[in-house]
């Protein structure tokens, strides 16, 4: 049930994301853009930057994503990989887009990252056998022109093709990023033959979470990469290396001169700069990549909001992260998002509707007893009937006059008391001829009566016709303790019919001592065989007629008896039912709160109060509309108790079906974030209450939460550095009331440049904090790994591929 859950939950919000109605539009991107991921460990980043890039852009579709790994499965995050220098491989894409998603992803698996067995010396074997193996380099030449000529395919998606933004994505811990300089260079070149320019960043992904195990040689990796990394980013590196490979093994050297390796290089870690661990793991550094990549290639609108509200400037960006003495700083970057939490509110309107069908099956009509026996078929007259069902009728009897007699003068049989003169004419036969035709006949029949499983069907029957009594109905009704049990009357009526079937008794017992010549039957003087024949039809018509009432009060015992034992199991059985049903309203309510716990980029305040007034008015408003009894149509939930029988899941899958449809699909979920946000803060506060959350208040709150949540992704030595630049962007509607307010809070003693990213929509608004201007030595990974990155170089210990004198010192 979890799943379904869950799965239902997803599917709503994912319905409300994509819902055009809702306003939201799509940002575009300006010039073709490429994800380059280097190394096995970055390769669990793929499939969320992809999906969050298709969600973001409406020329996602010509996005081209390029990974380069061992095809080890360490980090690959369930990704396959490809088998061959470089593969586009169609496949199933786990994600939101559609299947030729995966089309656009390409791969390229290069040697074993074993280093020949030998850990010690891995990234520098590594490196080395790169430039030895001809072959796999002129793979990757094939792969990545290859990869230029899909760009070509797409270019009607894009507003130039004079540029090309290379993103390049790595683990800071991941040995293949020992190429970084050669295959970012190739792939720059390659590029360069199609575009005017290629812009290339680098984003270093640290996840101090999964150096729990191997803290000492991963740290020390990383430490090697980021030394390697400040070589790259001075302002006098240079490279050249023969890269290119034609197709005739010809090689063409591949030259960088005197510049800083990348346009920008960011480094985001899993935990923030306060040093708390991120709740979502590396997911909001995903969204980090892909809002910086949108930012910096954003497509400007023909309007007013792109022009006045503060856009990003790379290069005036980069010049406020450069020292005096030229030395370019480290970028960061937190991000934060505030919008309807659909998941939650689904998952609180699914528990309230569960609520409101059970309030409504618990709610009983106030019947008489006589109507709770009626209901079960159980009344008096209706016992009766079937107990007369049972025992054959009177004919028999009328028969038994033709009963051969024992020859007794009537003036011998008036004397005598009737018991004495049943023996004397018939001796043990009518006993026998009624035990034989009556009782057995009786018995038989009641021991083929299935009584409780037409007790059950007659239940269910009245379940459908009358949907106000449910399960709760039955178990309250058959429940002995409580008032107005039918169970309790039955006791009752047993008591009462045992009784008088003692008292018939027994009266048949005073009266088969009565004599026969007191008995009111014809009688003519002298005339002894008219009168023997006259006293035995009277006999049979009064004895034992009243013994057939006798065994026919009998019968009605033993049925109602049965029909006590049926009631008390069907009583188990139902409250077993109502049970259930109250334990998947706990479920449901379990799940409700879990996700609104969970919720923490959103104000979760009021979700169960605000949407169980909503959810209790809209079911009014269907019942005032279409019946009382409209939940409890075939059409809506039916009969809960046939659902019951199949299992808690079925009555769970048709409540998300008539939930779905019945419930969200109304306009009161068609708010704009901020409106339900407001309704939600103020639904618990009475009329005359004047605490009740202002506009500015809540606005006041939401920039707050906004703000704290995107609180930068690396942890550093000082959180005021020296050369510490911060600029910060909204992306949502810039004609909202919230961004507007957000525009003009601490407007005065604001020492940031805040810019609002244009899309208009109404389900959320999100922030992104980007900070500059750090250095390798300020970041707390660096100073913490160094000490085993110098320990390990010296216990011999090889991290690097070029010579060593190349590389700055240690700071």
């Amino acid at each position: 049930m979890e799943r379904l859950l869950e799965r239902f939950a997803a599917d709503y919000a994912a319905d409300q994301d994509r819902q055009s109605g809702k306003g939201d539009d799509q940002s575009s991107i300006h010039y073709p853009a490429v994800f380059l991921f280097i190394g096995d460990k970055s390769a669990g980043a793929i499939e969320p930057v992809m999906k969050i890039n298709h969600k973001k852009w409406d020329n996602s579709a010509g996005v081209m994503y390029f990974h380069v790994g061992t095809g080890a499965a360490d980090g690959s995050s369930g990704v396959s990989t490809a088998s061959g220098p470089a593969q586009r491989q169609a496949g199933t894409f786990a994600g939101q887009e559609p299947p030729e998603a995966e089309l656009r992803l390409s791969r390229f698996t290069m040697g074993s990252a074993s280093g020949g067995g030998d850990v010690k010396t891995m990234r520098k074997e590594l490196y080395q056998s790169f430039y030895r193996n001809e072959e796999q380099l002129y793979g990757l030449n094939r792969a990545l022109r290859q990869l230029s000529y899909n760009i070509a395919d797409y270019g009607r998606l894009y507003s130039s093709f004079d540029r090309i933004h290379l993103s390049v994505i790595t683990r800071v811990d991941d040995p293949l990023n020992v190429f970084i300089p050669e295959i970012s260079l190739l792939a720059q070149s390659i590029f360069s033959q199609s575009f005017k320019s290629v812009q290339m960043d680098l984003y270093v992904l640290i996840s101090e979470r999964d150096q729990m195990e191997a803290f000492g040689y991963g740290s020390s990796a990383g430490v090697a990469f980021l030394r390697e990394l400040e070589l790259m980013q001075s302002q006098d590196y240079s490279f050249s290396a023969e890269l290119h490979v034609t197709e005739d093994g010809l090689s063409i050297p591949v030259t960088h001169q005197s510049a800083p390796l990348f346009d920008l290089v960011y480094v985001l870690s899993d935990k923030n700069e306060r040093g708390i661990s991120a709740s979502g793991g590396m997911q909001g550094n995903y969204e980090i990549i892909c809002h910086l990549s949108l930012l910096k290639n954003r497509k400007q609108r023909e309007s007013h909001y792109d022009m006045n509200t503060g856009g990003y400037n790379n290069t005036s960006f980069k010049n406020n992260l450069m020292t005096e003495s030229g030395r370019q700083g480290l970028v960061s970057a937190g991000f934060s998002r505030v919008k309807r939490p659909n998941e939650s509110i689904a998952l609180a309107v699914l528990y309230h509707f569960y609520g409101g069908l059970l309030k409504r099956m618990n709610h009983l009509p106030d019947y008489s007893l006589k109507e709770k026996l009626s209901f079960f078929g159980l009344d008096p007259a209706s016992v009766s009937e079937k107990a007369a069902g049972l025992v054959p009728d009177n004919r028999k009897i009328a028969e038994m006059t033709g009963m051969m007699t024992h020859p007794v003068s009537y003036a011998s049989l008036k004397r005598m008391t009737l018991r004495e003169a049943e023996e004397a004419l018939f001796g043990g036969g009518c006993e026998a001829y009624f035990e034989s035709n009556y009782v057995q006949e009786a018995q038989h029949r009641l021991g083929r009566l299935q009584a409780g499983e037409e007790l059950q069907a007659h239940i269910r029957r009245r379940l459908r016709d009358l949907s106000g009594i449910g399960v709760f109905g039955i178990a309250e009704w058959t429940d002995e303790n409580a008032a107005g049990s039918v169970l309790m009357t039955l006791q009752s009526r047993i008591r009462d019919i045992a009784g008088h079937l003692e008292s018939e008794k027994a009266q048949l017992v005073d009266y088969y001592e009565s004599r026969v010549e007191d008995q009111p039957f014809p009688k003519r003087p002298l005339m002894e065989k008219h009168n023997v024949r006259s006293f035995i039809r009277f006999f049979f018509e009064t004895v034992y007629q009243r013994k057939l009432g006798l065994l026919l009060l009998e019968t009605e015992l033993k049925l109602y008896r049965r029909y006590e034992a049926e009631l008390a199991r069907i009583h188990e059985e139902y409250k077993h039912k109502a049970q259930e049903l109250k334990q998947l309203q706990e479920t449901l309510l379990d799940a409700a709160r879990a996700s609104i716990r969970t919720a923490d980029d959103y104000i979760g305040q009021n979700i169960m109060e605000y949407y169980g007034v909503v959810t209790e008015e809209l079911m009014r408003d269907l019942e005032a509309r279409r019946g009382a009894d409209v939940f409890f149509e075939e059409r809506y939930m039916g009969g809960i108790t046939e659902l019951l029988d199949e299992g808690q899941g079925r009555i769970l899958a048709r409540l998300i079906e008539v939930c779905r449809k019945e419930l969200l699909e109304s306009a009161a979920f068609n708010q704009t974030f901020e409106e339900e946000l407001l309704n939600r803060a103020n639904v618990t506060t009475d009329y005359n209450n004047r605490q009740i959350l202002s506009k500015e208040e809540l606005f006041k709150k939401l920039y707050r939460t906004l703000e704290d949540n995107a609180v930068i992704n690396v942890r550093l030595l000082e959180y005021t550095q020296e050369h510490r630049y911060e600029e910060k962007y909204f992306f949502g509607d810039a004609e909202s009331e919230f961004i507007r307010y957000a525009l003009g809070a601490d407007e005065t003693s604001r020492i940031y440049k805040l810019g609002v990213a244009h899309e208009k929509r109404s389900s959320g608004v999100e922030k992104l904090n980007i900070m500059g201007g750090f250095h390798l030595e300020d970041l707390m990974y660096y100073r913490n790994g160094r000490v085993y990155y110098e320990t390990y170089v010296r216990n011999g210990y090889e991290f690097h591929g070029m010579e060593a004198e190349r590389l700055p010192e240690l700071r």
